[in-house]
């Protein structure tokens, strides 16, 4: 197996397939079988659990405010409540100062696309073409915000032999001094790892000393079973110099539908985002924003949802056990599964669908092919544990039916 440690998009691959989304992929894959049995989709990662009883109460509260065109920066109680929840949350070198170290976003996907492009103009000139680096699997806005900001994709694989983390040593210093920026997800989508206290001060080191950006996506932060993951900007320096961390309410909050989060970090690099998002980005209705500052300001619902997603990896444990590589992750609410011994990815998830009802996506559909053709996806598949605990329980004795 191949272990490129970082490599460009292999050359004459076609950008409209590399950035397709996996689920339109899926969707093609699947088309010519109908569901064995009635269908549990484990595909999408979007949260199922109830919607916290105060978001209707606060949006009718604040429903005038749909009349008015949002600043793009965010209300400031938005932002205070950001930097509250921050300084609670983490043991942050010092408080983020809400006027000029946070920015409201529509979610935390629109804010890493856009970050991408601001970045270029904010580091000034590279030696060589300009690159982004990030991991491989990846969250594929990272990829399109390379492309259309004209950098280079560096794939850094992530696999079992790395701890589904990039190995930040084996990057040569030729790649680094022409980064831009490094998209780094913790914890990781697919695969659940989270990176450690000395990872995270090791790329922080890399990032000072070379000069490019670190956009860490904290999206699943606070979703986890045991111990609770950290954050980037635990480990920038007072000025939070080349952190950016990126955090959202529609996994914490099971609030996908209101596309609401927030950018943290560098107040010098932020100046410069809010310009261009200013000008170019979608704004945030202030009655959402509203609703966040309410969400920021409760860890009930929030705690109550870790428990409901605990449950069903307590399910995981008991149904799938050792079989298919199966590691309890350290966060998020996805399962990485090794299937490559049950016939391939693909070949898996039609079987699943066909013969079972349970719709999963391929692990090499959330990766690329290194330079070399390595695809560090290939033969896994992704389940996400959004389902009801009932339905997830008998999607899980199906799979393992099926592979068995």
């Amino acid at each position: 197996m191949a272990m490129t440690a970082s490599s460009p998009a292999p050359a004459g691959a076609s950008h409209s397939e590399s950035e397709r989304s996996p689920f339109a992929r899926l969707n093609e894959l699947l088309a010519p079988y109908s569901p064995g049995k009635p269908m549990i989709t484990l595909a999408v990662g979007e949260p199922q659990h109830p919607v916290p009883g105060f978001v209707g109460p606060v949006l009718a509260q604040h429903i005038a405010d749909f009349g008015r065109y949002p600043a793009a920066k965010g209300i400031e109680p938005f932002r205070k409540a950001a930097a509250g929840w921050l300084a609670r949350r983490f043991a942050l070198p010092r408080a983020i100062d809400p006027e000029h170290e946070i920015i409201v976003l529509n979610g935390s996907r629109e804010g890493l696309f856009f970050a991408a492009h601001a970045a270029l103009r904010h580091v000034g000139p590279r030696r060589g073409k300009p690159a982004i680096l990030m991991p491989n699997p990846f969250y594929p806005v990272y990829g399109v915000g390379a492309r259309t900001a004209g950098c280079d994709s560096i794939y850094l694989p992530t696999t079992r032999d790395n701890g589904f983390l990039p190995d930040l040593d084996a990057i040569d210093e030729a790649t680094l001094a022409r980064t831009v920026a490094v998209y780094i997800a913790t914890p990781a989508n697919p695969q659940g790892s989270v990176a450690s206290a000395d990872y995270m001060r090791k790329l922080v080191q890399l990032a000072n000393r070379w000069g490019f950006l670190i956009f860490s996506d904290e999206c699943y932060s606070e979703i986890y079973t045991r111990q609770a993951p950290g954050s980037m900007l635990e480990h920038a320096g007072p000025d939070y110099q080349n952190v950016v961390a990126f955090q959202s309410l529609s996994k914490r909050s099971n609030v996908p539908g209101m596309r609401i989060g927030f950018a943290a970090g560098d107040r010098r690099f932020l100046a410069a985002f809010h310009e261009l998002r200013n000008v170019a980005a979608p704004q945030v209705p202030v009655p959402l924003q509203h609703v966040a500052v309410s969400a920021y300001g409760d860890e009930a619902h929030v705690e109550e949802n870790r428990r409901l997603y605990r449950a069903k990896f307590d399910l995981a444990d008991q149904i799938i056990g050792n079989r298919y590589g199966y590691q309890r992750p350290d966060g998020g609410f996805c399962v990485w599964l090794d299937v490559t011994e049950r016939g391939g990815d693909e070949d898996v998830t039609v079987r699943l669908y066909r013969d079972a009802g349970v719709r999963v996506v391929p692990g090499s559909y959330l990766a690329r092919p290194q330079a070399d053709g390595f695809n560090p996806g290939l033969g896994y598949i992704r389940l996400a544990l959004v389902a009801d605990a009932s339905s997830t329980g008998e999607a899980l004795h199906r799979l393992v039916e099926v592979l068995r």
